[in-house]
């Protein structure tokens, strides 16, 4: 996720000068086909690229609205885990048994739980992402690692030993009904995020789309620069790329926050949400060795 409001001229090259190539070489082509081969000799009325310009607009316009709202959507289901995971670890550690806190063979339950749960945190994570990496393990027993090695869900069967374990302390009289109630709520609300995050990683955005609207934009590249080069000549290469990079790079932008998990700059920042869920709980349980938060890249960006 970018943190920084500057916006560096290296990244916009880095991030668009091929584009500017290809559309730069499509114009001069163009040009040099039509009007020193005389290749391309067909009429184009202006009219054309103006409504194919206006018909762009609203489709690369509708392109980025979808592609916002999924990455919004992912932002808020992340919120959501954060202030859930503060709220679970809260609430088991603030039990009461009697008037006493809840001390000895008791509290080392609730740090197993509370440290379970950011390992299903960062499973989460390496879920969505794809990745191999295992670190959720370090907040696991040696018991939760057998079980989980027979299962493909690795987020979802952590909650299972959480729904297991819960159930067997109510079933001890280790809480009430109404507290049962309520943190075996907040594991449903965790189920409901991550199938909301996976449902929107799984989720592929119509290929069609993004294919067709490419192609309208080469298109329309093509007939700007023949159009504009009856009346300026040589200067439509310069205009006809102008005109085709800003809506290249426009729709780039949208093909950029249709899949929020990637490790990408503009993508949700896991790693970053993950890390400060784990320094929080960690020190709630008043954990020794607590990590410090991720480190942006160029104090341009989080991952």
């Amino acid at each position: 996720m970018l943190i920084s409001n500057k916006v560096r001229i290296s990244r916009i090259i880095e991030g668009s000068w091929t584009y500017f190539l290809i559309d730069f070489l499509t114009c001069s082509v163009t040009y040099a086909l039509s009007e020193y081969f005389n290749i391309i000799n067909i009429p184009i009325p202006a009219l054309l690229p103006t409504i194919l310009g206006t018909a762009l607009a609203f489709f690369i316009g509708f392109n980025n609205n979808q592609a916002y709202d999924r990455w919004w959507e992912a932002r808020k289901i992340w919120g959501g885990l954060v202030n859930d995971s503060r709220s679970w670890a809260r609430q088991l550690l603030f039990l009461k048994k009697t008037t006493e806190e809840i001390k000895g063979e008791d509290r080392n339950f609730i740090e197993i739980l509370v440290r379970r749960h950011i390992g299903f945190v960062y499973a989460l994570n390496r879920g969505l992402r794809k990745s191999s990496e295992t670190d959720y393990l370090n907040f696991l027993n040696d018991d939760d690692f057998e079980y989980l090695r027979h299962e493909s869900n690795k987020a979802n069967a952590v909650l299972n030993l959480q729904t297991r374990d819960l159930n067997e302390w109510y079933q001890k009289g280790k809480v009430d009904g109404f507290q049962f109630m309520q943190l075996n709520q907040m594991l449903i609300n965790f189920c409901d995020q991550m199938g909301k995050s996976e449902r929107i990683a799984n989720t592929v955005f119509p290929t069609t789309y993004n294919y067709y609207t490419r192609v309208f934009v080469w298109i329309f590249i093509v007939c700007s620069t023949l159009v504009t080069a009856e009346s300026i000549g040589i200067w439509s290469v310069v205009f006809g790329t102008l005109i085709g990079y800003v809506f290249l790079t426009i729709h780039k932008i949208g093909v950029s926050l249709l899949n929020p998990f990637e490790i990408l700059p503009t993508g949700i920042p896991l790693n970053l949400i993950s890390r400060t869920i784990e320094i929080n709980l960690l020190e709630m349980i008043r954990a020794k060795n607590v990590p410090g938060q991720v480190e942006s890249v160029n104090e341009e960006y989080v991952l």
